[in-house]
């Protein structure tokens, strides 16, 4: 009869076993965790980098959009159900990951897919159309907010994204990847003076509304009209005095928690959400 058991005694006397062969050998292979690639090369001037399965995907459909180039790997091409390379009318090369980090940086969650393209033209506030919900940007700087309030605007039906010339974010990969294809759905509009704006947005029947976590009135029962704009100011300076003094109402969201304020991505999707459901009613 066998006896396969192993007491402590002798699984101690194993482990050091172990320990003065590794030792002879050089030791153990130790665990090395993968370095950190930079990111490569700007794009050339013109061209703007985008990446991420939804953010190409929505590019590729929009017939608006110039792409120039593409790299991609064979899943992300399977998943984006692109049969053959070729028969694209830009240039497309089959790469590994890594070929893709070298240009993005390991840090971007590429998905396995990057173009490179002309950047969309941003329009003309006279060619805002016939849309009932809008929302103004006032000096929103950072690139994942603005992506995630275009990613809110699309879902909620708004018909533009209004913001300045100056303080506001180029097109680029992170804004893109944050907007998750919602970048290929909206008009955006750049205007140079945004007081200016908005006394044309009032002129073409909008209600103009500040969100400010301090004003006056519920946003809620601030709505009025047919045609609404939502206006959101950066992340801790809020609103602009001066466009504090132009919008038509400020208003605040409700909050009865702890916490008074809201990332204004978050401020953004619950007040496109109201505006939408005031503008249903009517």
């Amino acid at each position: 009869m066998s006896n396969n058991s192993n007491t402590p005694k002798d699984t101690h006397y194993a482990k050091l076993r172990r320990a003065f062969r590794d030792e002879k050998s050089g030791g153990a292979p130790a665990f090395k965790p993968r370095q950190p690639v930079p990111p490569g090369e700007n794009a050339a001037d013109g061209l703007v980098r985008l990446y991420g399965l939804h953010t190409v995907r929505a590019a590729l459909d929009n017939p608006r959009r110039r792409i120039k180039k593409m790299l991609v790997t064979r899943n992300a091409a399977e998943r984006l159900e692109i049969a053959d390379l070729a028969a694209l009318p830009f240039r497309a090369e089959l790469v590994e990951p890594r070929d893709i980090d070298k240009i993005t940086g390991s840090d971007a969650v590429h998905q396995g897919v990057l173009i490179e393209a002309e950047p969309l033209k941003p329009k003309r506030l006279d060619a805002l159309g016939d849309t009932r919900l809008v929302l103004v940007l006032d000096q929103v700087t950072d690139p994942h907010n603005v992506g995630a309030i275009l990613r809110s605007a699309v879902a909620f039906g708004a018909g533009a994204l209004i913001t300045t010339a100056r303080h506001s974010p180029q097109e680029s990969g992170v804004l893109a990847k944050s907007a998750s294809g919602a970048l290929e759905h909206i008009d955006q509009i750049e205007v140079k003076n945004l007081a200016d704006a908005l006394g044309q947005l009032h002129e073409s029947g909008f209600q103009t509304i500040g969100l400010d976590s301090d004003g006056p009135a519920e946003l809620e029962i601030s709505f009025a009209g047919d045609r609404i704009a939502l206006v959101l100011g950066a992340e801790g300076k809020g609103l602009r005095q001066k466009t504090r003094e132009t919008v038509t109402t400020l208003a605040r969201l409700d909050m009865p928690g702890a916490i008074r304020s809201l990332n204004v991505s978050n401020a953004a999707a619950v007040s496109l959400y109201a505006a939408r459901a005031f503008l249903k009613r009517g």
